[in-house]
């Protein structure tokens, strides 16, 4: 029955509470059948073991029944399972959504009161109406996504930013529609993202330069210095380096907690995933093959007679490189770059987070908090599966040993 079609019908709204077992759901609707309703809409949530569960169907018109007879069957079937029941008469459907219709999912660690007040109270002053609300984890972050309609997404994500920087929570905010789930790509940067490490600064620990580095490296994730001339100026100090320092580079590299679960899950659900890098292939490739990934693109370190010369060859991954490589990653995936995910700490991730579909801002410098789509604060990189509505039940069926890749 469409929405034209029940504007006018006599309908009920049949809410039962109590405590969830198997079988609640399919007794209602059998104790409904005896008087020949339809069902317009249907909403069932199970918290802490206690079930709400509301059926809004047509009143009775068929075979004299009244619906007197209904509230009565109705109320003496809850009664003998020991549950409550409340019918309220009305007329038509539930009201139709406003357009504009957007997910917001809010990430906190934990998530207080006062912080889920604070973005309930700035949604509703945008204008916008919460529809539903449903957890998707509750670890190792809590996360909560709400459907909200009645403002546009970008007007709200601009609104909800500012309020989750001022309390200290994460908050995403996305379009609803079929293409959030169609998302197929996603993209990592390498260095303090999917890895803990700066892969520069462990290269300079062997060659005793690691100070002189790391301060130019800070100077350039902070975009104070061109990137490319940052990058070789710190590579040549690290010329005569014996080539076999790579293989301790590789056995260093710590993997950002969540980094293998994001990945696997990401994987086993049919993502394509893929890291670009200011760093080096000699520890991209690596990471590539340990980790599965689909795509990886770095800086390569020249070797010559088993020594580092202190140059770099090839085509320099850098900023703008970044965002290229993005793109040339979603067409050789087949991916239309809206639906790309990108996620990054530094300046130089800039253009590939905004180029891309969703571009997530990892515990990253303020300047790219403010300048992406989103931000994740929390030391979890797994947690960037909730912002693309997968669940934590999700995540573990992938992780089940029988799971399908």
């Amino acid at each position: 029955m469409s929405a034209s079609q029940t504007s006018d019908v006599r309908t009920l709204l049949v809410k039962i509470f109590g405590k969830d077992r198997p079988g609640i759901t399919a007794g209602l609707f059998d104790t409904l059948a005896a008087f020949s309703v339809d069902v317009v809409d249907i909403e069932q949530v199970v918290s802490r073991g206690r079930l709400v569960l509301c059926a809004l169907v047509t009143a009775p018109t068929a075979g004299g029944t009244s619906e007197g007879e209904l509230r009565s069957t109705v109320h003496s079937w809850a009664e003998s399972l020991r549950l409550q029941a409340e019918i309220i008469s009305g007329t038509g459907d539930n009201r139709p959504r406003g357009s504009g219709r957007s997910h917001v999912t809010v990430l906190g660690h934990p998530l207080t009161a006062e912080s889920t007040a604070a973005i309930a109270a700035r949604i509703a002053s945008t204008g916008g109406n919460i529809d539903r609300i449903f957890r998707l984890a509750k670890y190792p972050v809590t996360a909560v996504e709400f459907a909200v309609s009645g403002v546009e997404t970008e007007a709200l994500r601009t609104v909800l930013a500012t309020e989750a920087a001022g309390i200290g929570i994460d908050v995403a905010v996305v379009s609803a529609g079929l293409h959030r789930r169609a998302q197929r790509l996603v993209v990592m940067d390498v260095d303090s993202t999917l890895i803990q490490d700066e892969v520069i600064e462990l290269f300079a620990a062997h060659a005793g330069c690691e100070d002189k580095v790391t301060e130019v490296t800070a100077a350039a994730m902070r975009g104070e210095l061109d990137f490319e001339q940052s990058l070789h100026a710190r590579v040549a100090l690290l010329a005569g380096l014996d080539a076999s320092v790579v293989d301790k580079v590789r056995a260093e590299v710590r993997l950002t907690p969540g980094a293998r679960t994001l990945i696997r899950t990401l994987k086993r659900l049919g993502f394509q995933v893929g890291v670009v890098s200011g760093g080096f292939t000699q520890v991209t490739d690596d990471l590539k093959e340990r980790l599965g990934l689909d795509f990886a693109s770095a800086n390569t370190l020249e070797i010559v007679d088993g020594k580092l010369t202190g140059k770099v060859i090839g085509e320099i991954v850098d900023r703008a490189g970044k965002a290229r490589l993005l793109r040339r990653f979603a067409a050789e995936a087949g991916v239309p770059l809206a639906q790309t995910v990108a996620i990054g700490d530094g300046a130089n991730d800039l253009d590939m987070l905004n180029a891309a579909g969703l571009g997530v801002a990892f515990n990253a410098k303020p300047m790219v908090r403010e300048a992406a789509h989103t931000a994740v604060n929390v030391p979890f990189l797994d947690t960037v599966l909730y912002l693309l509505g997968i669940t934590r039940e999700e995540v573990e069926a992938a992780d089940e040993p029988n799971a399908e890749h």
